[in-house]
């Protein structure tokens, strides 16, 4: 009997603890919730985690050789996710390469030029210049020999016009004479010298005539000299002016010069504009994350800007948390926000960032228009993006699009 009452008292012993324990439990409990509730808090289950979601696209076409990557596989920044047949990138490289080596040799060749002509031009002026004034002086030289000869000429022709006056009047004065010696009027003596006398007159003016006919040809003669001597006076101002040209020369081939430089830029750019072509072959990831929605697959035929995967960094997430306007009137930035997942079932703990500056129904594909009659009041929500403080998320649990439930202490 004894015993069985010692037993009966231990068990009642025990279930008094065990209600005890149960009892403080669901004060606590009570308490806890009635303390959430009745304290500063607002909270919202319009709220997921958000993040960064970075499109991977092919910046060159081609076909694909390998894909590298598969779905949901964590991959490090600069990674190698696809690589596109790189065989047409490297033949278009090979001929810019050989554009811009032929574009060098026509520039370096136009350089070369430039000081020929500078020089040459320089001394065709001054050659032009000693031979304009060297057919100058042979103008002037042949222009005395023609007015020499021409004062000759007219000196011989006054000659010849004494010496035909005198023989006119020694003519008459013989024809007097044959007159007079046919009367005996005058000696044979003097009729002899008269005859001699026209004849010597005669003689003279035929030797002048004769000189004349010779100072003639040599006034022609001077005169084609002169007349060549000016022809040499023109074509040595021509060249002269020829030769002045040099500058424009010299502007035109420098000219050349600057098109040959600008041309091996242009080909320059065309040759690294071709290397990166090719480095686009290779696409790598930009940043570290996660493989998601992977839609390329080896021997596909690719564009530029055709999308290949998605990648999502988990070392860059955040809460988006929807709040009534009417919840926001002691919510501030830097507030102590408590996060529960749904899909986990744990608290995590951050801060407000920021606050939007707009309801998200002003970001939605048709904004609501209220200018009409039939206007409804309805409460709108404004995002609030939260911060998860550092280490929170240390085993990276969080996804995009995940539902939470954020609390925010306004106090």
């Amino acid at each position: 009997m004894g015993s069985e009452e010692n037993g009966r008292a231990k068990s009642g012993r025990t279930g008094l603890k065990v209600g005890l324990i149960l009892g403080f439990l669901i004060v606590l409990a009570v308490a806890y919730y009635a303390w959430e509730r009745l304290s500063d808090t607002e909270s919202t289950d319009d709220a997921q985690v958000d993040g960064h979601i970075v499109p991977v696209a092919a910046r060159v076409g081609g076909t694909v050789l390998e894909v590298k990557v598969d779905d949901n596989q964590a991959v490090g920044a600069g990674t190698v996710l696809v690589q596109i047949d790189p065989t047409d990138y490297k033949v278009a490289l090979a001929r810019e390469e050989a554009n811009l080596a032929d574009a060098r040799a026509s520039l370096t060749a136009a350089r070369a030029g430039v000081p020929i002509i500078s020089t040459t031009s320089a001394s065709q002026v001054s050659a032009g210049t000693a031979n304009v004034e060297r057919a100058r002086s042979g103008t002037a030289a042949a222009t005395g020999e023609v007015e020499a000869a021409r004062s000759r000429l007219a000196t011989l022709q006054a000659r010849l016009r004494e010496a035909a006056a005198n023989r006119a009047r020694l003519s008459k004065d013989l024809e007097r004479m044959k007159l007079l010696i046919s009367k005996d009027d005058i000696s044979r003596q003097q009729y002899d010298a008269a005859v001699a006398q026209e004849e010597a007159a005669r003689a003279a003016e035929d030797a002048v005539r004769s000189a004349i006919a010779e100072a003639e040809h040599g006034v022609n003669i001077a005169e084609s000299r002169l007349a060549q001597a000016n022809r040499g006076v023109e074509q040595a101002q021509a060249d002269l002016r020829s030769a002045s040209t040099g500058p424009e020369q010299v502007a035109a081939t420098e000219a050349r010069a600057a098109a040959a430089a600008a041309k091996v830029k242009l080909n320059e750019a065309a040759v690294e504009q071709a290397r990166l072509n090719l480095q686009y072959t290779t696409v790598r990831c930009a940043v570290a994350g996660v493989v998601s929605k992977k839609n390329v697959e080896p021997g596909q035929i690719v564009q530029p800007g055709q999308p290949l995967m998605a990648l999502v960094p988990l070392d860059d997430i955040w809460i988006t948390a929807n709040f009534k306007e009417t919840q926001l009137r002691d919510m501030r930035n830097g507030q102590r926000v408590r996060i529960k997942v749904d899909a986990y079932g744990q608290e995590f703990w951050g801060r407000i960032e920021s606050i939007a500056a707009a309801t998200g129904a002003r970001f939605s594909l048709l904004p609501p228009e209220n200018a009409t009659g039939n206007f409804v009041k309805v409460v709108q929500r404004i995002p609030v993006k939260i911060r998860l403080d550092k280490g929170q998320d240390s085993g990276r649990l969080l996804r995009p699009g995940m539902s939470v439930v954020p609390t925010v202490y306004l106090k």
